[in-house]
């Protein structure tokens, strides 16, 4: 406690005199000292964060020529940058999806055809990555599809494709490149969720249903690896993002003159997977960082619950009768 007041001393002289003046006030020391409790708290609870979500257990150094990156989706939108971005770390790739790449992927990235919906799909392509490559140590379930319309007027066929690929395909390939991990007490599972795991909106409710599937998944395989499988470190992340400039918002970016919302960069996303996946931490990010609050929704009162949710949902509605307007005047 001596030593914090003589720094607090110090760094004060250094300080223009009317500033001085100012801190030695009494309302001003109470404020500081409220300031910097706030800072110590928030410290104290991030290391206990990390710490918990880690099992109390700290991994060696990240070694790229003992893994192999395993990421689903990863042809275009977030999971194209996190191949990129991670592809240049010289660690070594699998890139499954349904969809074939635009352009052709470096040399340390290996790109497998997979329907990740189908088990049997998922068997085969898993027998051909043991033999050429062995097995996989991250796991990054980053496939996510998305579709418009309220719950009446959505089809049927799209409802299930947003839980088969969104939720579903997590299962099935956890079921398939889990198992190794836990033999060898070592790897990292990430999941691809987003805000709307949170938070439900209009138009949306397969989608934000789907996503909050996710979050349940991921909470109860951080459980089963800690107590069933005797794996502690394993690592799991769940990552959370608001939009994202990606094909599967095109419907929102086409229409941006309406839509009064943020929209990040896939890079941005990208830079959060990638650091979980180095540092070997497990964790729960929510992007744009300063939106973290967002998590506590569900703890509000209800009025607040439904007034947060009225925001969002009345602003994509507002959207969506500018856009139907621009359209009956052939903009």
């Amino acid at each position: 406690m001596d030593k914090l007041q003589q720094y607090s001393q110090s760094a004060l002289a250094r300080l223009p005199e009317p500033a001085q003046q100012v801190l030695r006030t009494p309302l001003a020391q109470k404020a500081l000292g409220v300031v910097i409790a706030l800072a110590l708290l928030r410290s104290t609870n991030n290391f206990l964060t990390r710490w918990s979500m880690n099992n109390w257990r700290r991994n060696g150094p990240w070694r790229s020529e003992r893994e192999l990156i395993l990421i689903t989706g990863g042809s275009s939108g977030i999971g194209k940058q996190v191949v990129e971005d991670l592809a240049k770390t010289g660690v070594r790739i699998v890139v499954l999806d349904i969809n074939e790449p635009a352009e052709a992927f470096p040399a340390n990235v290996a790109f497998y055809h997979a329907d990740i919906t189908s088990s049997a799909s998922i068997a085969d392509v898993a027998a051909t990555i043991r033999s050429k490559h062995g097995e996989p140590t991250v796991l990054v379930n980053n496939a996510g599809v998305g579709h418009d319309g309220t719950i009446l007027e959505e089809p049927e066929a799209k409802i299930r494709q947003s839980f088969e690929v969104n939720t579903i395909s997590h299962f099935l390939m956890v079921k398939e490149f889990l198992p190794a991990m836990v033999r060898a007490n070592h790897g990292h599972v990430v999941t691809i969720a987003s805000m709307a795991s949170f938070v439900a909106v209009g138009e949306m409710a397969d989608y934000c249903a789907s996503k909050a599937s996710a979050l349940a998944f991921h909470e109860t395989l951080r459980q089963e690896l800690r107590y069933w499988y005797q794996a502690p470190n394993v690592r799991t992340s769940i990552v959370h993002p608001l939009w994202v400039r990606t094909p599967m918002i095109k419907v929102l970016t086409d229409n941006e003159a309406h839509f009064r919302q943020p929209i990040m960069t896939p890079q941005i996303v990208s830079d959060a997977i990638c650091k979980q996946i180095l540092t070997q931490n497990s964790g729960q990010v929510v992007l744009p960082g300063h939106a973290s609050g967002v998590k506590l929704v569900r703890a509000l009162p209800t009025w607040m619950q439904e007034g947060v949710r009225s925001l969002v949902s009345g602003n994509m509605y507002k959207m969506r009768q500018l856009q139907k307007r621009d359209q009956q005047q052939g903009k």
